[in-house]
């Protein structure tokens, strides 16, 4: 709480700062109305780097409409409030038509000018150098905004730890001292709670990652967007397996060895496992069951049957995340050695 605050705090000074700046720049070059400068910058700074120079571009192309339709509606009408009347409704409906809707506010200030001074021509330079500097000075602040990777990997290893209690409640859910009902059948169970939590954690996770892939416009690495794709598919995985296995009424002595495997991959679920011994181990086990002596019972035989469908979503799971890896490794490439360290597999 305290380092969100301090880092408000200092975006706050930022901004403040920024567009005292400007309109003391535009103050300094002589420009008239050098405050609107100062109130360009606010408007220009945006949440990542890639947003800011996006809608720099976007405000750029309708400044200049603006010009060209306020210098058409002044010349036509006159310097009066019927064409600064008529200069909004075409401009706001261009806006709308192409999705500058940010740039009214700030072009029709600019504009409001001319209105003003009772003259285009003028006054044209003083509001092109306005504009040139506000936004300047806004891009300047974001492009001192800083990554959130730290907050990115607090929220992948809240997703991790989720992930891994999720996998020993579910083992814990087979597991018996003996061969007979389910303690898990149709109860509650914390797990669900532990869905929650990580689908909180996977939310934040891709906020951060979505924020650092915009304040990197010139890098296009995806590896933390790639990640948070990656372990939702898993998520949607584990909470099929949950429900199937919370739909067990009865553990035959197979129920044990699933439940061995769902705690081997929790033990073995950290970034650099490339689970091939996992996939291995599985597969093992998916025939082991298919050579076992038939089911004596309709209970068991319905126990066995979800039982055997549960490994093939843990090979899914298993494949998601190995399909990450051959994805990670095939993107890799000498340039990106500084990155190698936080690769999480």
């Amino acid at each position: 709480m305290k380092k969100d605050l301090m880092s408000k705090l200092a975006k706050s000074l930022k901004i403040a700062l920024a567009a005292l700046l400007a309109a003391a720049l535009a103050g300094g070059l002589g420009l008239q109305y050098a405050t609107t400068a100062g109130i360009i910058t606010i408007l220009s700074i945006q949440g990542t780097k890639l947003e800011t120079f996006q809608t720099a571009g976007k405000r750029a192309l309708a400044f200049l409409c603006a010009l060209v339709l306020a210098w058409a509606c002044f010349e036509t009408m006159g310097y009066n409030l019927w064409a600064f009347g008529a200069f909004l409704f075409f401009f706001v409906l261009l806006c709308l038509l192409m999705g500058w809707q940010e740039a009214i506010a700030m072009d029709s200030v600019l504009v409001s000018h001319f209105l003003g001074q009772g003259a285009f021509c003028p006054l044209l330079g003083n509001e092109m150098l306005l504009f040139a500097v506000g936004t300047g000075f806004g891009i300047l602040v974001n492009l001192h905004l800083r990554s959130r990777r730290e907050r990115f990997t607090l929220a992948s290893d809240l997703v991790d730890g989720q992930i891994k209690e999720i996998l020993g409640d579910m083992a814990r859910c087979l597991t018996q001292d003996q061969i007979g009902e389910s303690s898990c059948h149709g109860a509650p169970s914390g797990a669900e709670s532990s869905f929650d939590t990580l689908r909180e954690a996977l939310r934040q996770a891709e906020n951060c990652a979505v924020a650092n892939y915009g304040n990197a416009p010139f890098s296009r690495d995806t590896y933390e967007l790639d990640y948070v794709r990656m372990r939702q598919q898993q998520s949607v995985v584990l909470q099929t397996v949950y429900d199937n296995i919370r739909g067990i009424s009865y553990l035959p002595k197979q129920a044990g060895q699933v439940a061995g495997l769902l705690e081997q991959i929790r033990q073995e679920y950290h970034r650099h496992n490339n689970v091939e011994g996992l996939l291995e181990q599985l597969r093992g086990l998916l025939g082991d069951m298919q050579t076992q002596a038939l089911p004596r019972s309709r209970e068991e035989f319905e126990a066995r049957a979800v039982l055997f469908y549960t490994l093939k979503q843990l090979e899914e799971l298993l494949e998601i995340k190995k399909g990450f890896i051959q994805a990670r490794q095939q993107a890799y490439s000498p340039a990106r050695e500084a990155d190698k360290g936080k690769e999480i597999l």
